[in-house]
Order: structure tokens, then sequence, then C-alpha cells
């Protein structure tokens, strides 16, 4: 019970602390092949692709919308066994991370206090394009899927908000 009504309040926080900026027109989103809730900073766009994850090939689509620079992202896929979606995390883990030349500075996403079970979380600042970016991801197993739940862009256009927002409002349906 206390735990709903802290995240009540954080999102009413977070809403009533962006209210006041034009940009960011947060909206409830649903995965469409596999179920997730989040809140999205502006209308998202969805695509699917064949990824590899350490030799296994799954379909992921990504669900993203961008705000000044910011991506705010949620992909997910299933993998063919629940056995394998450890592996599947910790290349998900690598793989961002090597998309911007990353290091990792933090393994918890700011402001969450304890993740649950089966989930990696990172905190990365990097460099994709000459671009100085920082990775803030959570990523997550529930039987057969994973799930990858992302902000990356500059960490002058990020706020404590925004990231509260959309990190607390992830849902697995």
């Amino acid at each position: 019970m206390r735990s709903c009504l802290q995240y009540f309040l954080l999102i009413g926080v977070g809403i009533v602390l962006t209210a006041c900026s034009p940009k960011y027109n947060w909206r409830e989103v649903h995965g469409d092949k596999l179920p997730f809730t989040v809140l999205m900073p502006d209308k998202p766009s969805s695509f699917s692709r064949r990824i590899d994850l350490n030799g296994t090939t799954v379909e992921m689509t990504m669900t993203a919308a961008e705000i000044d620079g910011v991506t705010f992202a949620v992909g997910a896929a299933q993998m063919a066994d629940a056995a394998q979606t450890p592996a599947a995390l910790q290349a998900m883990r690598s793989a961002l991370l090597n998309n911007i030349n990353g290091k990792q500075q933090a393994e918890s996403v700011p402001g969450q206090q304890h993740p649950a079970d089966n989930t990696l979380e990172l905190v990365a600042d990097g460099v994709a394009g000459k671009r100085q970016l920082q990775l803030i991801a959570r990523l997550q197993a529930r039987d057969k899927r994973i799930y990858q739940v992302l902000i990356i862009g500059p960490r002058d256009q990020m706020t404590a908000e925004n990231i509260a927002m959309f990190f607390t409002s992830f849902r697995l349906d």
C-alpha cells in the first residue's frame, strides 16, 4: 500500500513539475506485441528489427520518443526459453555500452531504491558521433520476455523529474 502511494505521489509531483513545459506532453503508451505500460514525453514511434544477443537472434520492437535530443525508449523481445534471459540481459548491457563507447558510472537508475529480480540497471557516459551522451537504462526479464527501458541524450538536457517520471511509470502488464 505504501509503495503504491509513493508511486502515485512521485508521478503527481513529476506531472506538476513538467506541466509548465509545453515540450513534454506525457502520455500513457502500451506495448503492441509484448505487454508493458509506460509514460512517454511525446507521441512515440515504433519499429521492429532482428538483433543478435550473443548468438541468439530475436525480433525486438522499440517504442521511442525524442525531446531536445533526449530519447526515451522501451525495447521488448521474447526469447525462445526463459533460461536464456540472463545472458540476453548481459548482451543488451554490453551492446548499449558499446554503442556509445561508454563507461558505466553507476549500477542503478537515479531515484530508484531496489531493482526487481531479473533486472540490470546502468548509468553510463559515452560518445556517439562526437556527441557526449549519458545513458540510463533498466534491462528486465519476465518469463521469456526481455525489456530495455532507457533514456539517452546530452546530460544537460535530462532532468531528475523526467528521469523519475519515465522509469517509475514503466510496468509489466
